[in-house]
C-alpha cells in the first residue's frame, strides 16, 4: 500500500448524489442542472434510438434494397457425420426422430430439420426428419437404414 492507492474503508463513504430541484437555497434549484429550454430540460424526455437531433437519421438516409420473404422456411441442417458421432458415443441406437433430437438438445422443438449429406454414415439407422438432401437419403439407404420424411 502506498499513497497512490489509498481509499476509504468499504461502506464508510456515502455518495447519495446531489438533490436537485429542491429550492434556490440549495444551489441546485431553478433549472435543476438541466439548463434552459429544449427537450432535455422537460420531464418525460427520453432519447429515441437513432435520434440525431432532428437531422435525418442514418437508417433513413441509407437506401433500402433487397427482399425478405416473410414465408421463408428456415431449416436446421444436421450432417450424417454428426449422426454417426452420436451413434459412436452411444447417444442414439437405431432410430433418430425429432423427439430424440430435441431431448439430446441438437435442435429445438420448433425447428424444422434437414438431414445433410456431409460426413460418413456406417450405422443402420431409421431417420425421421422434415427434409433430406439426395446424397443424405442415398447414404442412409446404402448403410441399410431408411429415411422417413415427416
Amino acid at each position: 500500500m502506498n499513497l497512490s492507492n489509498l481509499k476509504p474503508a468499504e461502506g464508510s463513504v456515502h455518495k447519495d448524489g446531489k438533490r436537485v430541484g429542491r429550492g434556490e437555497g440549495s444551489g441546485k434549484g431553478g433549472t435543476a442542472t438541466r439548463g434552459h429550454k429544449g427537450a432535455k430540460s422537460r420531464s418525460g424526455y427520453s432519447k429515441k434510438i437513432g435520434f440525431e437531433g432532428g437531422q435525418m437519421p442514418l437508417q433513413r438516409r441509407v437506401p433500402k434494397f433487397g427482399f425478405n420473404n416473410i414465408n421463408r422456411k428456415e431449416y436446421v441442417g444436421i450432417n450424417l457425420g454428426k449422426l454417426q458421432e452420436m451413434v459412436d458415443k452411444g447417444v442414439i441406437t437405431d432410430t433418430v426422430d425429432l423427439e430424440t433430437l430435441v431431448t439430446k438438445r441438437v435442435v429445438k422443438r420448433s425447428d424444422l430439420v434437414k438431414i445433410l449429406g456431409g460426413g460418413e454414415l456406417k450405422a443402420k439407422l431409421k431417420v425421421s426428419a422434415h427434409k433430406f438432401t439426395a446424397s443424405a437419403k442415398a447414404a442412409i439407404e446404402k448403410a441399410g437404414g431408411e429415411a422417413v420424411t415427416v
